[in-house]
């Protein structure tokens, strides 16, 4: 029999504390009733003995001691599953927000999933076409990964994640068995509408799910957002056998909520006030992205987060790069040159590109052009360093070239429309044309067959 408790021994923020609880378990819903009219929900979040702490994802405004009854609803937060979630948009913790009905279904499954057991892993091979050159030909997004894009306050991001959700083309998926899913947490209504109404020109909107919890809405449920994101995406996935890219931003929001509920429970802090269990919290949620061999379908998931003082030693940076499987970073100066995307080469990277890419899934030369791009952009930077110090007009002549090639790399082929859809072939052949501004004696990354096969001649140039 359930239990309903008429009096609450404290509220702090956006908690109440309860005491005196029998039977209660952590994660468990609850429903809160104001003056006996209002209906709010909470979660457990702490349990003490016989002591239980709360928290209200409505906010705690208008709740007293007094006036308050609360009923154990004996299971965890759940949210009713089917293929009629797509073209819909919900709240943080699964309402809909968009003037229709509550998806109906006997298939409800509890949001806090868990991570993909490795033993029941699929590896991930195949290439994800983004039509975005610097992504495709150097840090190639691989159906199943998890590839942050680390970006700053004011840089593109949201342009580049709606770019990369228009053009992907993932091998074997088509339009009835491709889906996107949108998690959004503490952003602005602005950045929300963005979204939509890029899903919406590019035709996509009734392919994708929309999870939006914007920065006027509690900070309680955006620790409920991304878990009900990924929820619906295991569902498509692993139920339904379709292909699932996932966006979530901005989880620099969610991990400052996810600091301040540790606040508020008077836990003790770690680095930068964040809780010492970010790393484990954080990993409960990018680790359900991947492929089962139990399944035909895939999470493919791209978590966006926006770099305090563009600091990528920052925890949230730091630790989102020990869990996933490489990151696209932005860069600041790129972006105000006008350069777009201003993906910064040199500390982006993919893990797992290398299992991806080469004569069985892009090119033959893949793999070598992206190793010499790299090795000689690199170069790029300490020649640019000399040169403020002894002048361009004294560097020697390969130098020079050097100089031409980086500004030709980050002008032709880093910077691109953001309707430009490129194909591999044309992303590589642009590679090649920017990197035999160089003598052929500077490739010293490349096979001397590849060289031979791909340089492009002054005379073809």
């Amino acid at each position: 029999m359930r239990k309903e408790y008429l009096k609450l021994q404290k509220i702090d923020g956006p908690l109440i504390v309860l005491s005196g609880i029998e039977d209660a378990a952590y994660g468990e819903t609850v429903n809160i009733k104001i003056d006996n009219e209002e209906i709010r929900k909470g979660k457990i979040i702490k349990i003490e003995g016989d002591k239980v702490i709360v928290q209200v994802f409505e906010g705690t405004t208008g709740i007293s001691t007094d006036n308050t009854s609360i009923k154990f609803m004996g299971e965890a937060l759940t949210i009713p599953l089917s293929k009629e979630m797509m073209g819909r948009t919900f709240n943080g913790v699964g309402e809909p927000i968009d003037k229709a009905y509550q998806v109906i279904s006997t298939n409800r499954q509890n949001i806090n999933g868990r991570p993909i057991n490795p033993v029941a892993r699929r590896y991930p091979r195949n290439f994800i076409q983004t039509g975005i050159s610097s992504i495709d030909a150097l840090m190639t997004l691989i159906r199943g990964q998890k590839l942050p894009i680390f970006s700053g306050n004011g840089m593109a991001h949201n342009e580049l994640a709606a770019q990369i959700v228009k053009q992907a083309k993932i091998k074997g998926a088509t339009k009835d068995n491709f889906a996107v899913v949108f998690g959004a947490m503490g952003v602005r209504h602005d950045d929300a509408d963005y979204f939509r109404r890029s899903f919406e020109s590019a035709g996509v909107l009734d392919h994708v799910v929309m999870y939006i919890n914007t920065a006027d809405d509690p900070i309680i449920e955006r620790i409920s957002t991304p878990r009900c994101a990924l929820t619906a995406a295991e569902y498509l996935a692993f139920e339904q056998n379709m292909h699932v890219l996932v966006i979530l931003t901005d989880m620099t929001s969610y991990a400052e909520a996810l600091r301040e509920i540790s606040s508020a429970k008077e836990e003790v802090p770690s680095r930068k006030g964040y809780p010492g269990y970010l790393y484990s919290d954080l990993s409960t949620i990018y680790e359900r992205a991947g492929m089962l061999k139990s399944s035909e379908g895939s999470i493919t998931l791209i978590p966006i987060l926006t770099m305090p003082n563009d600091d990528i030693t920052h925890p949230i940076p730091d630790l989102t790069g020990f869990i996933t499987e490489g990151q696209i970073v932005l860069n600041r100066e790129l972006n105000q040159n006008g350069i777009y995307p201003p993906i910064d080469i040199l500390p982006s990277l993919s893990r797992l590109m290398k299992d991806g890419i080469g004569a069985d899934y892009t090119r033959e030369d893949h793999a070598d052009l992206q190793s010499q791009l790299f090795a000689s952009y690199s170069k790029v930077q300490d020649i640019r360093s000399l040169s403020q110090i002894i002048g361009e007009d004294d560097l020697t002549d390969v130098e020079k070239l050097y100089m031409i090639f980086g500004r030709e790399l980050e002008n032709k082929f880093i910077a691109q429309e953001k309707n430009e859809n490129r194909s591999i072939n044309e992303t590589l052949d642009l590679g090649w044309y920017v990197l035999s501004i160089l003598p052929k004696t500077e490739l010293d990354r490349i096979e001397s067959e590849i060289v031979e096969k791909y340089y492009v001649s002054n005379r073809e140039r």
